[in-house]
Formats: C-alpha cells, structure tokens, sequence
C-alpha cells in the first residue's frame, strides 16, 4: 500500500459518505498495530461504528482493543463531550455563583454549537497535545463524512481568525479568561495539519463519478487550508473472481469510465486501489483480508440461496400521493443512496402532477447530477450554508442592530462573525422548507446522519425554547412539532443490505425516536440480493445481505428493496424506472 509508506504520526482519512473510510482505517491501525506500533484510531464521526467493526464498546474514553495488543480506540461522542466540557467551565465556579446564574451559563451551554466545539476541542488536544499521547506512534483518524470533516479541519483557522481579530466573547467557548489557551492550541493545531512530515491526508474513494469528484472538492477545499499531500484509495473495485455476467459487465464498464474520468489534480496523486470482498468488513478476521487480492478465501456456502420478497419502492409512493401533500425526510448513513432515493419520490410524485420541491440540507449533495435536467412541477433546491449564514447575518444586523449605537452594530457584527452562527442560520432555511410542506410536496435529501442529528437537535432547542416563552398563553406549531406528527411528516431511513449501515440506521431510528420522530419506512438500496446474480462471488455477497434484509423487517412495517443496476439511477427517466422496478427475476 502506497499511502503506508514513511507514515507521519497523524494520518487522516476521508470521503464522500459510505466509501469504506472506517474499515480502511480500521485495516490501517491493524496493520500498524501488527506491525509493533502503538496506535490510536480515533473517530471523529458523529455517527462512529468503529466499535462495531471491532465489536467491543468504544465511547469517550481511550480503550485499547484486547485482541490486538498495541491498538487503542478512541470514539468522539458528541454528547459525552458536550457535557464534560460545560462541566470544565462550570466547576471551577460552582459554589462562587447563584443557582440561577449557574443554569444560565448551563443554557448557554446547551446547543448544537457547544456540542460541535465540544468535540472539536477533543480533536485538537489530539494533535496538540504531545504529551498526554506521547505513547503511541500513529494516531489514525476516521473522520466523518467530507461536509463535516472540511468544517472541522477549517475550525482551527476559523476559530484562530475569530480569536485573533475580535474582542468576541461567543458563549460556547466559556469565560473569556480561557481564551487564550483556545488560541494556542488551535494554532499548534492548525499547525500539525498543514505540515506534511506530521500528517498524511488519504481521500478515499469508490470507483464512482459522484465519489470521485468529492475527494477533489475536498483535496482543494483543504488545500485552501494548507493541508495537501494527499493519497488516494479506491476502495470496494469489482475483482475479477466476479465473474463475466451481464451485472458483472456493467459494473466494471461504470467504474472504469469513472477512473478515467477522474479529475486531474487527484488523478495525480499516489493511488492504491482495494478489490471488493465477498462479506462485509465487521470483526478482526475480516479487516485482515482488505488489503489482500480479491478471490482468496471464498466463505463456506458462497453460492448459497438468496432470494428475496418483492417490495419495490413504488409501493411507499402510492402511499405517499394518498395525503396529496407533506413532508418526505430521507436520512440515513453517507452513501447509502439518499439524494437517488430522494430524487427517484420527488420525480416519480411530480410526474403524477403534483407539485413538489426536493431540497437538500447535505454539503456535499449532488441533486444535480442526479436530476440531469428538469422536471416538469418539481422545484430543486439546495440548503446553501454560506448562503444561509449571510442571510441571516444580513437579517440580524438589519432587525436586532437597527436600534443600537455605532458602537453596538460593530460588536454584534463581530459577534455574527462567530462560527457557532452556522447551525442557527441553516436551521432557519430549514424551517422554512418545512413550513412549505402544508401546501404541497416536500421531500429532504437530508445530510448524513451525525450533521442531521446536529441539526434535529438545534430544531429541539428551539421548539424547548418557544415552549418556555409562549408556555400555556397561545397555541404554536414548532417545527419539531410538525416532524413529529406522521400526518405531516414521513421519515424514510436509507440503508445498504450491509451490517455497518444497518446498525447505523436502527441507531438513528432510535435517536429520532427518543426525540417523538417515528420512522414511516426503510429503503434498502443497492440490493446484489434484489438483483438475482449468477456468477459465486456475487452471490457470496448476496447471500450476506440476507441476514441484514431479515432484520431491517423485524425494525419497521415497511420496506422497499432497490436492486443493484447495471447503470447508475441518474436523470429523469432513470429515477422513474426506480418507481417501477420489480425485485422478481423477469
């Protein structure tokens, strides 16, 4: 493997959703650690498995993995981190301060903005803290996908230039007396990311168009930055031993044009490429063969049955026309197929004669490339966040500054200058969509899911907020309000036929949930099983979805199983044949 080579003691991985970014990083720290290193891998996805591919419990706390001696993990969890940090702030006052002013500075502490500070500030100790971690000789980050790790590996600079360049006093740092210690960890930071001889950027890819091209957004987005130096990994290649079907045939033919195609500034860089296996890569045995050729080591049973229900998906949309309007959620992990899922109901509703508006909340979607073109009655959109900051910077400085002095429209110009303003402008776009699904159809290709749970949180901070304002004087409807109840909103949760995806998605279900969201359906895409391959190899990977699509039936009413095409679901009369297809052989 190239990107093994001279390994600095930092290297990060990252890619467009659903890539194979945890198992190639869960590979890489065994590897190390087999090797005789001392290695930490860390993950800083909201949405972290990499307990389950060990199969152990990794939380907030370092834990070294028993069966591979040398290995420890270490799983960023946003909550867990959220509330040891406001603890940091508040104990040193506890007993100095009223209860009252405690809870206030408590409150303060309680959005989404603290929470991503919270894990951000564990990300940075990492790199710049040399001596708690003097221990170990590579720490591997399996970060989230690429929308969110470019905002977190920007942090650094954002939150050096805002520290630097303003008085600001942005509530979820804290006091304003531990500023200083801010600045200087995120410039030491800043500074192990952007130096090539301490850490080593590798984009991981499928052999996909739509993958491809977000490792170069993000190799130059980074680049931005300082941080370059890149290697590239296309993971999950169609190896020979799949045999020569028609499937076998297409798929190939798709990621060879996609290689070829791809955009010139990654097509340069060092590259290793890694065959598709027969089973998913959960447990140790099964990292231990991803570096390996293809074909080797075939399981027992390859060939075994497979076969599945029918459940096509223009089931759901029959059952969605029937309310005539409302709001469709599709959510799910990165790179399940939410925009094609989102898109395939949005066109198949609009092609009925429905008005209907698909927009997405994911920095790094590509309604676009999927649509191709327009559709008569549907309207496309996406969540600009840039857009929406500026927006909204523009609307606070217009309504709440029109009233103050000089003096005051400067401070609250810079104190709009904050970072922690990103979740709160954005959620205000989202609300809006939200507010349009009482006329017509709206369908959300939401972000993956840790970005979407951050922003379902910053909707329940707001609905606990107007509560506590309004209380029993007037009658309201939150948005939160409006996802919770199944008249209005229908939850589509996105999987693949893999276990990663599925206990990440039974995770999410959870988590809405918990917060009065319940799931109206499952949408299993990508199905080999629901495609009915010939050749062993394909059929050893279709028979190990069968276990998966059992259990995603015991986790909801509904589900509908896409199969794996021969071309990629893109444009209009594409996306339409999705609505139609059949699971049951011809």
């Amino acid at each position: 493997m190239k990107f093994l080579e001279n390994l600095p003691r930092f290297v990060f991985f990252t890619g467009k959703g659903g890539v194979g970014k945890t198992s190639v990083a869960c590979a890489t720290a065994l590897t190390l650690a087999r090797a005789g290193m001392h290695v930490l891998l860390v993950s800083t996805d909201p949405a972290s498995n990499v307990g389950q591919v060990f199969g152990v419990t990794i939380g907030n706390n370092v834990t070294p993995i028993q069966e591979v001696p040398g290995l420890s993990a270490l799983e960023i969890d946003p909550e867990q981190a959220a509330e040891a940090y406001r603890e940091r702030i508040i104990a040193p006052v506890r007993g100095l301060l009223p209860e009252t002013e405690l809870a206030s500075i408590a409150e303060g502490l309680s959005g989404s903005c603290t929470t991503e500070i919270a894990s951000f500030d564990e990300f940075t100790n990492l790199l710049a803290d040399d001596l708690a971690y003097a221990e170990y000789d590579h720490i591997v980050f399996d970060t989230a996908p690429t929308g969110h790790t470019i905002r977190l590996l920007q942090l650094p600079g954002s939150w050096t230039d805002f520290l630097e360049t303003g008085k600001g006093d942005p509530s979820c740092l804290g006091p304003l007396s531990g500023l200083e210690k801010h600045k200087q960890v995120y410039a030491k930071a800043l500074q192990a990311l952007t130096d090539p001889a301490r850490t080593r950027l590798v984009l991981v890819s499928r052999a996909q168009t739509s993958s491809l091209t977000e490792i170069e957004r993000t190799y130059r987005e980074l680049g931005e930055i300082g941080i370059g130096g890149g290697y590239v990994v296309l993971n999950g290649v169609l190896p020979p031993a799949a045999g020569e079907e028609e499937l076998a045939q297409a798929l190939r033919a798709r990621e060879a044009a996609a290689v070829a195609a791809m955009p010139g500034s990654v097509a340069a860089l060092p590259r290793d490429v890694l065959d598709l296996k027969p089973g998913n890569m959960v447990g140790i045995p099964a990292l231990e063969t991803l570096f390996a050729a293809a074909g080797a080591g075939m399981p027992p049973g390859a060939a075994a049955d497979a076969e599945v229900e029918d459940a096509p998906l223009a089931a759901l949309v029959n059952e969605v026309e029937l309310d005539g309007h409302g709001l469709v959620m599709c959510m799910g992990k990165g790179g399940v197929g939410k925009t094609t899922v989102a898109a395939a109901i949005a066109v198949a509703l609009a092609k009925r004669g429905h008005p209907v508006h698909l927009t997405t909340t994911d920095p790094a979607a590509h309604l676009t490339e999927t649509l191709q073109g327009s559709t008569p009655g549907l309207k496309v959109s996406r969540i600009d966040p840039d857009a929406a900051i500026q927006e909204y910077r523009s609307h606070v400085m217009e309504t709440k500054g029109r009233s103050l002095d000089d003096e005051g429209r400067a401070a609250l110009a810079e104190d709009l200058m904050s970072p922690c303003t990103d979740e709160v402008a954005v959620f205000r776009q989202f609300s809006r969509v939200v507010q349009e699904s009482r006329r017509h159809f709206v369908v959300i290709d939401t972000a993956p899911t840790g970005h979407t749970l951050l922003l379902l949180d910053a909707t329940g901070s707001y609905h606990r907020e107007i509560s506590r304002q309004v209380g029993g004087t007037m009658g309201f409807v939150t948005p939160l309000m409006r996802l919770q109840d199944p008249a209005q909103t229908k939850v589509v949760l996105v999987t693949l036929a893999e276990t990663t995806p599925v206990l990440e998605a039974e995770v999410l279900q959870d988590d809405l949930e918990r917060a009065g969201i319940h799931p109206w359906a499952w949408v299993i895409n990508n199905s080999i099983a629901a495609a009915h391959p010939q050749s062993p190899f394909l059929r050893a990977r279709a028979a190990s979805e069968i276990e998966q699509i059992a259990k995603v039936q015991t986790l909801t009413d509904r589900v509908a199983l896409i199969p794996m095409l021969p071309e990629e679901p893109v444009g209009e009369d594409r996306l339409s044949a999705l609505t139609a297809l059949s699971t049951q052989p011809a």
